[in-house]
């Protein structure tokens, strides 16, 4: 009876390791889609491993999805670059499609405070602050900014601006109409006022002519 009972157990235990076995040649095609935990915004680009399958390396989009064959019951690692590395295995399922949904942790470095300075050394800030003008206010930086010297020198080395270019041009063609319109005033000469003073003038001297002649 116990012989019976030992060679019951070893018939169960054999066809349960080759059931086992079967499972784990099972093939099925391993889709996913990969996130960032909390944020649940895609990771881009992340390496996909199959470190049970001699290490196939696969990536994913940039969007984070990836679809490649597998074996249920694989191990699957996730790397990617500011995140913690994830280890996935495959379940065994009876289809031969299987999705999952990855959520990597996105590695937060916390750097030391650095406060920049200019000086190279504390011989040169020393130096630049004994150099400082306490006196230099807001007031007297306003003033010598504005100061003609300081105007004219921007002026010289300043670009106009587009807004100062058009009201110069609309300034030189007020300019050259209200000049062109003058010229043609006095160039019609019943509106010159020096053509009716000749005109007038003649007259006179004409009818004293007349009168001489009369006399």
């Amino acid at each position: 009876m116990t012989g019976r009972l030992v060679i019951l157990f070893m018939v169960v235990f054999f066809l349960s390791a080759i059931h086992a076995q079967g499972q784990e040649k099972k093939i099925l095609q391993f889709s996913g889609l990969i996130s960032s935990v909390g944020g649940e915004l895609p990771v881009p680009f992340v390496t996909v491993t199959n470190v049970s399958y001699n290490n196939q390396a696969h990536a994913a989009n940039n969007e984070g999805f990836f679809s490649f064959v597998a074996h249920a019951g694989d191990t699957i690692r996730f790397t990617s670059v500011g995140f913690d590395p994830l280890e996935y295995v495959i379940p065994f399922t009876n289809s031969d499609k299987y999705t999952a949904r990855i959520s990597m942790k996105s590695l937060v470095i916390e750097l030391p405070a650095v406060m920049p300075y200019p000086w190279a050394s504390i011989e040169e800030f020393n130096i630049a602050f004994l150099a400082l003008n306490v006196n230099d206010d807001d007031a007297s930086r306003i003033k010598r900014n504005l100061s003609p010297e300081a105007l004219a020198a921007l002026a010289a080395t300043v670009p106009r601006s587009a807004e100062e270019i058009q009201t110069f041009n609309s300034m030189q063609r007020h300019i050259n109409m209200t000049n062109k319109n003058i010229n043609q005033r006095y160039a019609n000469p019943l509106l010159s006022p020096f053509a009716w003073g000749s005109f007038i003038n003649s007259i006179v001297k004409g009818d004293y002519s007349r009168k001489r002649l009369q006399y």
